[in-house]
């Protein structure tokens, strides 16, 4: 990761990733269970030698620097204590632990990577069941026992899906999934000596049946009967998990979806026929370019590739260990695939592309022989292509930790497209078209998606937490999103509000007109609602018009009917300072000092 900007990282930095802990004569033992979590969620930097105080909304005022002492020794302490029993295991190189310097202050920073899922849980004190966390935005706490027994089957590089399913015979197979699937294989492979095989023996050779030693007895394995099972049986043993897909386009007033797949005694609900019934539901109208191929006509694209891709990734990957639904949901400019289970590689080393290793390689296997998934590691870079290739939005995906669930958008729609361009001009005006192509961009996305958060706009931009921390900051303080939630659960909006609903001392919100200088405004740290933050926003431009010509902190705070206290001078005139609106008449030092519209 290289050396962190301290500053930067305060400021614009995510609580996920970023524990501050104060240090100053001694190492503290809470540095261990964040070493722990770090490891085990997404990674992370500690801090030693900052408190913070997390009721401080104003992150300019959360974090007082106290330093350490002696850094040389406690980072002794801790290389000692790293290397003893302490943890099970070290994910860390020397150079991720140094002493650095913030404004003439020692502290001391340790940048703890994401451990590989061959070394998780990680884990402290020697028990796994006791000392293994994990993170969120409230801090460490402890993993339940039914997290840490994931990581464990995730370490077991056979995968999760030659598990032996104890009395389940080929009986319960459905013999027509079987030999459709056959099918498949021998169109695809006519000379395979597998094709002369009976059904059992054909099973048996991808994994499908395995032989308990102790008792020398066949029993189907995972595989076998998620793939090709029939549907009671699947339920009786698998009842954890289910199937389901939900289309929501051309919906009718009233209407949940216009069709929905889930088990009502039609179909034997196996992957096998979930796949091979979905797909061509969620392909069947994507535009296909006439291409001849000889002198037939070409109906794949590379986006049909990369839909099918995707609909693979989701069942080899998933944890069928836990309770969970493998879901597809079909909206007109967006398909979604979500699985149960988490993310087995970090996610930048996803997108960018490399060796990955599936939860249930058996049923990657047999998806594999039929010319679908990949196990190279370049099918998520298979999709990043075919989606660039059509100039569309980069493709979403993410892990919800707390519902131990990944989730695929793959958005069917222009980065830019010209009605999102058309709104965002008239909400700002001219100021739109003077922002940079990312603030662009993360204005859009708000638009279209209603809400985005971080992670959603690293991935979108292919940026770091803090380039995206800057980026949401600089458009917060604009007043050009709005922020709903703390911490993890953040999410932003682009503002309702234009610019041209401000007409004098009136606004006009949700149609009524509201007279903006007799409006209270409850500005305490807390969140405001939106119709606060409208407010907000038209006092700001009132500011802007009036201090065409220079004018005091009480003149300005006066001409829009507020008190001269430490929250509105923020607000109203601090912020417009920091937005590069406002600035000081001129550098020399005054008591009271008067602000202006820069001059163009």
């Amino acid at each position: 990761m290289g050396r962190v900007n301290i500053k930067e990282l305060l400021m614009y930095g995510e609580r996920l990733t970023l524990e501050c802990k104060a240090a100053k004569n001694a190492l503290p033992n809470a540095v261990w269970p964040t070493y722990s979590s770090f490891c085990n969620t997404v990674g992370g930097v500690m801090l030693l030698g900052i408190e913070e105080d997390l009721e401080e909304p104003d992150r300019s005022k959360r974090f007082t620097i106290m330093g350490v002492h002696n850094p040389a020794k406690i980072i002794k302490e801790f290389w000692d204590t790293i290397y003893s029993d302490k943890v099970n295991v070290n994910v860390l190189k020397d150079d991720d632990v140094y002493e650095d310097e913030i404004d003439g202050v020692k502290i001391i920073v340790i940048i703890v990577p994401q451990a590989g899922f061959l070394n998780k849980p990680v884990y402290i004190n020697g028990n796994p069941f006791k000392g293994t966390f994990k993170r969120n935005f409230e801090g460490d706490y402890h993993c339940p026992e039914s997290e840490i027994r994931a990581m464990i089957r995730d370490a077991n590089e056979d995968g999760n899906d030659g598990v032996l399913l104890e009395n389940y015979t080929i009986d319960d197979i459905d013999l027509a999934s079987v030999h459709g699937y056959r099918n498949r294989f021998q169109s695809r492979h006519p000379g395979h000596v597998w094709n002369s095989d009976d059904d059992v023996t054909f099973l048996r050779n991808f994994g499908c049946f395995g032989t308990d030693r102790n008792t020398g007895k066949e029993w189907l394995t995972v595989a076998g009967l998620m793939m090709f099972g029939k549907g009671l049986p699947i339920r009786e043993r698998m009842s954890q998990i289910r199937l389901d897909y939900v289309d929501q386009t051309n919906l009718l007033p009233g209407s949940r979806y216009s069709d929905r797949l889930t088990y009502d005694g039609r179909w034997e609900n196996n992957l096998y026929n979930y796949f091979s019934i979905v797909v061509p539901k969620i392909t069947f109208d994507i535009k296909t370019p006439f291409v001849l191929k000889g002198v037939e006509r070409e109906d794949d694209t590379p986006v049909h590739k990369a839909v099918r891709e995707a609909f693979t990734n989701m069942i080899i990957h998933s944890d069928l260990m836990i309770t969970g639904v493998f879901k597809v949901v079909k909206q007109d400019h967006c398909l979604t695939f979500s699985n149960p289970g988490t993310l087995k590689l970090p996610l930048e080393r996803i997108y960018h592309g490399g060796a990955t290793k599936a939860r249930n390689p058996r049923l990657q296997n047999l998806f594999r022989m039929i010319g679908l998934g990949d196990n190279l590691g370049s099918g998520f870079p298979t999709i990043l292509s075919a989606w660039r290739d059509e100039k569309w939005k980069r493709p979403d995906l993410q892990e919800d930790f707390d519902l131990r669930q990944v989730d695929l958008k793959l958005w069917m729609v222009s980065l830019f497209p010209p009605e999102a361009i058309e709104h965002m001009r008239h909400l700002l005006g001219e100021k739109f078209d003077s922002l940079s192509s990312d603030e662009q961009a993360v204005l859009v996305t708000a638009f279209l998606e209603e809400e985005i958060n971080s992670p959603r706009i690293q991935t979108l931009l292919d940026k770091n937490v803090l380039e995206v921390g800057k980026l949401l900051f600089h458009l917060t303080n604009l007043s050009y999103l709005v922020s709903a939630g703390r911490g993890r659960g953040t999410t932003y909006s682009v503002t309702s509000m234009p610019v041209s609903n401000i007409n004098g001392n009136e606004i006009n919100i949700n149609g009524e007109k509201i007279n903006i200088n007799e409006s209270e405004i409850n500005i305490k740290g807390s969140r405001i609602n939106n119709n606060e933050h409208q407010i907000i926003i038209a006092l700001r431009e009132k500011v802007l018009e009036f201090c065409v010509e220079p004018h005091t902190v009480k003149e300005i705070l006066d001409h829009i009917d507020r008190t001269n206290q430490y929250r509105n001078v923020q607000v109203f005139i601090k912020a417009l300072v920091e937005q590069g609106r406002l600035v000081p008449e001129d550098s020399a030092k005054k008591r009271n000092v008067r602000y202006m519209v820069p001059k163009k």
